[in-house]
């Protein structure tokens, strides 16, 4: 009776030991992992990264679809961590014991910094135990590799785009400042200075002038753009047009090899020039064989930045002999009461030394032309007109 009792038992032991066994075998790489991947607020992720982990190596990993669903399949048994991240709801992390086909349910994503994995409640208290019993200090140690994204923060492409989003918006404003500048130095400048946009002076016979630019012109009257809009003025009322321009002082040259050196010329002092010959047949000689001296074109008139007026032009020696000492005499017109003022300018020509041993630069050879150039001082005054004598010598 006693050996039945005790062969029973072994029989019992011995299919619970094997029934144990078959399980285990034939749950082996059969288990299933799922859950949904949710936000804060409990909607659904799409494209959330789920990685499982198992001894601090990737096990499995998988992306969830529009419905925030994940599956892994043909897992073993065992304690995996289970992580999850998006680039913008943020990530969580859970400790998974495996021992039967298993859904999580929900796992929430949070954009702060996770807490500590910790292990899920299986229900019964001896489970628990087992798993703080199985505990290890390797295990408490091993840790989990954080991504920024994983972390909450925001991914790198992210920010280059915003920092370039950003270098586009600071350039498209420094362009627009830049040209608004522009626009604002133009109009201070033409209102600081308007001769440099209105150059031309028009002087009439009532005594007025008006400053502006001539837009269009014929042999009857001028349209002038002014700072107060268009005139037409008749031309028969114009005495004068004088040309505006904004001239720097130009520096005579002079050669580095004696600038330390240099000091201007003294004038020299010209002496009475006469006739070398002593026939007064010489001075009566035909006319084509005299010297004849004429204005080539117009006499220029010109107003510099200081307020000094500057009239040149050119003279053409048109005659058969040499002209010497040339010169232009302008005879300016004060007022209407007839005060008049003189002024000459030499004409820049040849070089020519006389028996006197006088040096000149104001002789003319036939067919020759030369400039001349008359500086009008702003403390000379106003005038109303001016006419010109062409004058000049004839030596041998």
């Amino acid at each position: 009776m006693t050996l039945l009792i005790s062969l029973q038992k072994r029989s019992v032991v011995a299919m619970v030991v094997i029934t144990l066994l078959g399980s285990s075998l034939f749950a082996k790489g059969k288990l299933t992992l799922s859950g949904r991947i949710v936000d804060s607020n409990g909607k659904k992720v799409k494209k959330a990264t789920v990685t499982l982990l198992s001894g601090g190596q990737v096990a499995a990993e998988e992306t969830t679809g529009g419905n925030g669903k994940f599956k892994f399949k043909k897992l073993e048994a065992g304690e995996y961590v289970l992580q999850a991240s998006h680039d913008e709801m943020g990530a969580a992390e859970s400790i998974i014991t495996l021992s039967k086909k298993k859904d999580i349910g929900d796992l929430p994503l949070s954009t702060k910094k996770p807490s500590p994995p910790v292990a899920e409640n299986s229900g019964s208290v001896d489970q628990t135990q087992s798993q703080k019993q199985k505990k290890t200090p390797e295990r408490i140690s091993v840790t989990v590799p954080q991504t920024m994204e994983a972390m909450g923060s925001p991914s790198k492409d992210f920010i280059i785009n915003e920092l370039n989003f950003e270098i586009k918006k600071l350039s498209a404003e420094f362009k627009h400042l830049s040209q608004e500048l522009d626009d604002l130095k133009a109009l201070s400048k033409m209102w600081v200075n308007p001769l440099t946009i209105y150059s031309k002076e028009i002087i009439l016979k009532n005594g007025s002038t008006v400053f502006g630019k001539i837009i269009y012109q014929d042999d009857k009257s001028l349209k002038v753009e002014t700072l107060v809009g268009y005139l037409i003025v008749d031309r028969a009322q114009v005495v004068r047009i004088v040309d505006n321009v904004i001239t720097e002082d130009t520096q005579e040259y002079v050669p580095e090899q004696i600038r330390e050196s240099y000091t201007p010329p003294p004038m020299p002092k010209l002496a009475q020039p006469r006739y070398t010959s002593q026939n007064n047949s010489t001075m009566n000689a035909s006319a084509k064989f005299s010297a004849n001296c004429v204005l080539v074109g117009n006499i220029s008139e010109k107003k510099d930045g200081q307020g000094n007026i500057i009239f040149d032009g050119e003279i053409k020696n048109i005659g058969g002999r040499r002209a010497d000492f040339v010169k232009v005499d302008f005879v300016f017109r004060k007022n209407w009461s007839g005060e008049t003022k003189t002024l000459t300018t030499f004409v820049k020509g040849s070089y020519n030394t006389f028996d006197t041993g006088i040096v000149s630069d104001a002789s003319l050879l036939p067919g020759a032309v030369g400039k001349f150039d008359l500086y009008v001082p702003q403390d000379f005054g106003a005038f109303i007109g001016y006419s010109y004598v062409i004058d000049w010598e004839e030596y041998k």
